[in-house]
């Protein structure tokens, strides 16, 4: 008996994962429903009815939007906060519970709804924010494991508007996710440098990158902070290793924004939260500058020191790797 009603639980489950493949918890989820009323100890099952209840309520709102651009930016808002209903209920996604099938199907469910709708809104009309729309195709291919095609249009978006920490962050983890690790490095310390408080962490998938932020967890950071705190810990775990040469220009952006930095960290208002760990990543970035140029080393120690003085453990695990 115990092994018909496992039998029947996995046909249940395959045809609900089959529905939320194809974005349609509303038929997921009587199937569930009829599943668990047959099989009440099963987690996987639980899970599963957790997942579809969160979308069901969360979906006719989409009815409601018909700018595509908006129903697509909808929908990976949408998945943001599921991801966030996720941890805070079982504290991530569990392997054991079959947590990560339920997650794959919805995800491949939802941002292939969410592609659909970028793709549509760029033939319908003539988009203004076409660097955006780029932006986004390009998640929705990564998250739907078509990393060469999501490069090429985050590459065509970063082609558009420059810069953008968001999208190096993600061409980064394209790369990374190609096994192009020197341009992921590469990418994902520029990213970080840039503004690491407009990086999606919970889009980033790469094992590299994964990795790093779990560590930095570790040691108790979290939200902007943690945010900071990812390049100077991917510096000194030799994550974010591989370096450039600042051109004169940003040399200079960089000094002026160090000295902007180090007067807000001395104004009663400043958060040393942030202002720390933003401000030992540009000393970083200075002291690999001053290494190029061969500048006076007395520059280089004043520089070491404004680090010890900010994070003394931080100053010995960079000074034991320079």
């Amino acid at each position: 008996m115990k092994m018909d009603m496992s039998v029947q639980s996995d046909a249940n489950l395959q045809q609900v994962y089959e529905f939320l493949e194809a974005g349609e918890p509303g038929r997921a989820k009587p199937v569930i429903e009829d599943a668990l009323t047959a099989d009440l100890e099963n987690p996987e099952i639980e899970f599963v009815l957790h997942c579809v209840n969160f979308w069901i309520d969360k979906i006719p709102a989409q009815k409601d939007l018909d700018d595509r651009i908006d129903y697509g930016e909808y929908l990976i808002r949408r998945w943001k906060q599921f991801l966030l209903f996720i941890r805070e209920t079982y504290g991530g996604v569990k392997q054991d519970s079959g947590g990560e099938r339920a997650v794959h199907a919805l995800m491949k469910g939802v941002f292939s709804a969410a592609l659909d709708c970028f793709l549509t809104s760029l033939g319908l009309h003539q988009v203004q924010h076409k660097g955006v729309v780029y932006r986004r195709i390009g998640l929705c291919y990564k998250k739907l494991g078509e990393y060469e095609t999501a490069l090429q249009y985050l590459v065509e978006a970063n082609a558009i508007t420059p810069d953008l920490a968001p999208v190096l962050a993600e061409m980064a983890d394209c790369y990374a996710l190609c096994g192009n690790d020197r341009n992921a490095k590469v990418l994902f310390r520029e990213a970080f440098f840039l503004d690491p408080s407009k990086i999606d962490l919970c889009f980033l998938d790469s094992g590299m990158i994964r990795r790093l932020i779990e560590l930095v967890e570790e040691k108790g950071f979290s939200g902007n902070s943690l945010l900071e705190w990812i390049p100077v810990y991917g510096f000194l775990y030799g994550i974010f290793s591989v370096k450039r040469e600042l051109r004169a220009l940003e040399a200079g952006k960089l000094k002026q924004s160090i000295y902007e930095h180090e007067i807000a960290s001395k104004e009663s208002g400043g958060d040393p939260a942030i202002l720390v760990p933003r401000l030992i990543n540009h000393y970083f970035w200075l002291i690999d500058h001053l290494m190029v140029l061969q500048k006076d080393r007395s520059k280089i120690e004043e520089t070491l020191l404004k680090i010890k003085l900010l994070d003394e453990e931080v100053y010995k695990q960079y000074t034991g790797v320079l």
